[in-house]
């Protein structure tokens, strides 16, 4: 089973400049998209339901254009459900939630903290109402999490992470729940099949010609919970393919 994950940073954008034609020459078993920045109305309906594939899209209460994700699903859900259970995390299109025969799928576009302290406090406190969640279906299933969790976990995963310190995504309350991620029983996949490969970002700044230097950030992951591990055949990032400030990143499970 073939998974991606992608925050195209406005999925209309990425169409009109051709590079959705990536999803024509890839064809995973199950796609999640952050940062769609759009409603399902406006949408052709061709990508909003491509043939053979089972579409959850979910935008933002409250503020268009903002947020936003979709998944695309070869595997007929069982179930899909929308937001976090807690109310305080609701309305900003940021989670959608299958359950699938053999896991539990969450695709995620985790909050930004750089606008402010509030922010900041919002992003730590989604993240912990997502891991109290995900724990409890756990107890049922296996968990799958994919998305831009903006955050880079180690110094190995950020170009210059000295000069980044002081910097939201790489602060050290944000690392630290991280690790307590980690340690709470969930397994970074790239980083289970490659070790400290270094040099490997999945978004870089517009600007001062970032992305051409690889000045860039590991901040878009796949999770899975320690039972899958066993199942875990490859994971990778699509550092070649264009269309946002981010790339895709993979993950290969024996399901």
């Amino acid at each position: 089973m073939h998974l991606y994950s992608w925050n195209v940073n406005g999925f209309r954008a990425l169409c009109a400049q051709g590079n959705w034609d990536w999803f024509a020459r890839v064809r995973p078993d199950l796609l999640g998209l952050q940062e769609t920045k759009a409603e399902i109305d406006q949408i052709p309906e061709a990508h909003r339901q491509p043939e053979g594939y089972h579409s959850a899209w979910f935008s933002s209460a409250k503020k268009k254009g903002y947020s936003g994700v979709a998944t695309l699903s070869r595997v007929q859900p069982l179930a899909v459900t929308f937001d976090l259970p807690d109310p305080a995390f609701q309305g900003e299109g940021r989670v959608i939630h299958l359950e699938l025969p053999h896991f539990h799928y969450f695709n995620i576009y985790f909050p930004n903290g750089q606008k402010d302290e509030h922010r900041l406090a919002y992003k730590l406190g989604f993240y912990d109402a997502f891991l109290t969640h995900a724990q409890e279906m756990r107890k049922h299933k296996p968990i799958v999490v994919c998305g831009d969790f903006n955050t880079a976990h180690k110094p190995i995963d950020l170009a210059r992470p000295k000069q980044n310190e002081g910097t939201s995504g790489f602060l050290p309350v944000e690392r630290a729940w991280l690790d307590k991620f980690v340690n709470s029983g969930y397994v970074d996949t790239f980083r289970h099949v490659h070790g400290d490969l270094p040099d490997m970002y999945s978004w870089w700044s517009f600007r001062a010609n970032a992305r051409e230097r690889n000045v860039g950030w590991r901040i878009d992951y796949f999770f899975v919970s320690e039972e899958l591990v066993p199942r875990i055949k490859n994971a990778w990032i699509d550092m070649d393919v264009i269309g946002s400030d981010h790339c895709p990143v993979g993950l290969e499970l024996d399901i």
